[in-house]
């Protein structure tokens, strides 16, 4: 049975980790206020581009862009995964690397084998994950929630257009945890390059369209139908030039805000129950002391006793 003094000592260390837990609770609820601030401000403006290249791609002709037809053959591809620099997020980090995991065993195992698979993880935590299988990892974007930042976001769009030119890799995917709510995020897979037919619509952009939301501009929105023609000025190559590179930056920034607002949420809820675990383990300990203690006052008392009785016989 331990002593009195390991159980003063394990309440003392509990007590301090609660304190840490608390602490990093309130820390990550107020980066999350920020955080879904930003995201909710930059959904629709990356929605609209979004709606924007997908009626764009279906009337004009795919050849005035080199990111817009899809190779007849796909020898390599590219995996831009989104993960956190840190843990206690609870499952977080988890979930989008099993997604990647999942992923590549089902569709992309042959390129593995091949050598042509190719993963850019921005986060500290995929980063390492993957280095430490073997896996091929371009560009290193380790640290970068630290401060994020949309410089960040065309770094990674620079890494993945680049080599998609150069025909490293012939298809490009983009894997994130989407904010849905505070204790709930989902898990994507979103084609990045060559830029899709259609736009690619995630659960919150659907629920969006399911409630009439404006964001996408669908049907009833006042923004047009999907047949609206376009009069282009000065031409639309010269157009597309300055569209499909804000797009693909704005997308991926949208993915890493998606993510951040993401790891705030799962941190703050992960924080929270740990603080809780640590009330109820607070609680077991102080009646386990009291117990031991009853326990060592009751054998002092039988010691005295028993002494007095054996001076009196």
């Amino acid at each position: 049975m331990a002593s009195l003094r390991d159980i003063r000592n394990r309440i003392g260390s509990v007590q301090n980790t609660q304190q840490v837990t608390r602490a990093m609770k309130m820390v990550a609820a107020a980066k999350l206020r920020r955080a879904q601030e930003n995201i909710f401000q930059t959904r629709p403006y990356a929605y609209k581009l979004g709606e924007l290249m997908a009626r764009l791609k279906g009337q004009v002709d795919p050849a005035l862009h080199p990111l817009f037809p899809h190779r007849e053959e796909t020898r390599g591809v590219l995996l831009v995964v989104v993960t956190a620099d840190r843990g206690l997020a609870g499952a977080f980090n988890a979930n989008i690397i099993k997604l990647a995991e999942e992923v590549i065993s089902t569709r992309f195992a042959s390129y593995r084998d091949a050598g042509t698979l190719r993963l850019l993880c921005v986060g500290r935590k995929g980063h390492e994950h993957f280095s430490k299988r073997g896996y091929t990892l371009v560009g290193d974007f380790r640290g970068a929630f630290d401060s994020v930042t949309f410089k960040t976001a065309q770094s990674v769009t620079s890494v993945a257009v680049e080599g998609y030119e150069k025909e490293h890799w012939d298809e490009v995917y983009l894997l994130y945890n989407e904010f849905k709510n505070t204790i709930s995020q989902n898990r994507i897979m979103e084609p990045l390059l060559p830029i899709p037919a259609e736009q690619f619509k995630t659960p919150v952009m659907e629920e969006s369209d399911a409630v009439g939301g404006s964001a996408t501009g669908g049907e009833g929105s006042g923004q047009g139908g999907p047949d609206m023609d376009f009069i282009f000025e000065p031409d639309a190559a010269a157009i597309l030039d300055r569209l499909v590179p804000r797009f693909l930056n704005y997308d991926i920034w949208k993915a890493l805000l998606e993510s951040n607002a993401s790891e705030q949420g799962a941190r703050m809820v992960a924080m929270d129950s740990a603080t809780n675990n640590a009330d109820d383990l607070l609680k077991d300990l102080r009646l386990k002391y009291n117990r031991a203690r009853q326990d060592a006052i009751t054998k002092e008392l039988i010691e005295i006793t028993s002494g007095a009785d054996a001076l009196v016989g």
